[in-house]
C-alpha cells in the first residue's frame, strides 16, 4: 500500500469515529482519559519534546477542533517515578477513547515515521491506563484548564473495596478538595477509577498554577483529613488504598 493510499485510509477512520454525544462547551456526564506513560532516557527527553510539538500537536490538535475527542495533553515529569513523560486524550466514552488513540497513531507512523521512529528510540517502554471519572466527584472535568502543574496520587486498592473508596471520597473528603478549588488555590481535582491498566486502580489528581501553590494546597489538604474529624474516615481510607505512588507533572502542551 503506498504512502498517500495508507494516509487517506487512517484519515478516513478517523473520521468515520462518531462525533462526541457532546458539545465542547458542556460538562460531559462522564469523562475517559486515555493515558499513556513513558519510560524514556532523561538526557534526550527535550528532543521527544520537540518531537510531540512538531509532528504529534498537529494531528491531535486537528481531533480537537473536529470534536473527535475533547482534549489532549503531554506532561513532563516534575517529581516521582520512572515514568517521564505523559500522552492523555480525554473522551466522553472508553471506544471513541480507544478507536481515536489507535487511529492517531496510525496517522503519525504514516506521515512522519521518522519522527515517530526517533520518539520510540527516546521513550522506548511505557505503560497504558484508560481512567474513568465517577459522577458526582470531582472539581471540574479533566478536559477543562486545570492549572499548569499537577499532583497525582496513584492508588493500589483492594479490588473487593474500591466502591467503598469511592463513597469516602464523594461523601467525607470532596468537601475538602472542594474548598480548595472554591478559595482559588488548586485550579480542579478529580478522582477517577482505572477502567483498564495496571495495578493502579484508582487516581487522584489535583491542579494548580504553579509548584509552590500546588504543594501549600497539598500541605493545607493533608492537615485537614488527618485531623480528628476525618480520623475514622482516613483510617478506614488508608486500610483499603494501602499502597500510593506520588507524581508531579507540568504541562507542555494542553489542547481543548
Amino acid at each position: 500500500m503506498s504512502k498517500k493510499i495508507a494516509s487517506t485510509a487512517v484519515f478516513a477512520l478517523l473520521a468515520a469515529l462518531m462525533p462526541l454525544s457532546h458539545a465542547q462547551d458542556n460538562v460531559p456526564d462522564k469523562i475517559f482519559a486515555y493515558a499513556t506513560y513513558f519510560v524514556c532516557a532523561t538526557a534526550r527527553e527535550s528532543r521527544a519534546d520537540e518531537i510531540i510539538g512538531s509532528s504529534f500537536k498537529p494531528h491531535y490538535d486537528q481531533a480537537v477542533e473536529q470534536e473527535q475527542i475533547l482534549s489532549w495533553s503531554w506532561l513532563q515529569h516534575y517529581m516521582g517515578g520512572k515514568w517521564r513523560r505523559v500522552l492523555v486524550v480525554v473522551t466522553d466514552d472508553m471506544e471513541t477513547a480507544l478507536e481515536t488513540s489507535g487511529a492517531l497513531g496510525e496517522i503519525i507512523s504514516d506521515t512522519t515515521p521518522e519522527a515517530g521512529r526517533a520518539f520510540s528510540e527516546i521513550c522506548n517502554a511505557h505503560d497504558d491506563y484508560m481512567w474513568e471519572s465517577i459522577p458526582g466527584i470531582g472539581g471540574g472535568p479533566v478536559s477543562a484548564q486545570r492549572g499548569s502543574v499537577t499532583f497525582s496520587t496513584y492508588l493500589q486498592c483492594d479490588i473487593s473495596r474500591n466502591d467503598r473508596a469511592d463513597e469516602l471520597f464523594r461523601d467525607v473528603f470532596a468537601a475538602v478538595y472542594d474548598a480548595h478549588v472554591a478559595d482559588g488555590q488548586l485550579t480542579s481535582w478529580n478522582w477517577l477509577k482505572q477502567t483498564v491498566g495496571g495495578n493502579w486502580t484508582r487516581l487522584l489528581t489535583m491542579g494548580a498554577q504553579d509548584h509552590a501553590a500546588l504543594l501549600e494546597a497539598r500541605a493545607a489538604i493533608e492537615n485537614e483529613l488527618t485531623g480528628r474529624k476525618l480520623e475514622r474516615a482516613r483510617r478506614e481510607f488508608n486500610e483499603i488504598c494501602q499502597t500510593q505512588n506520588d507524581y508531579m507533572w507540568d504541562q507542555f502542551v494542553e489542547t481543548s
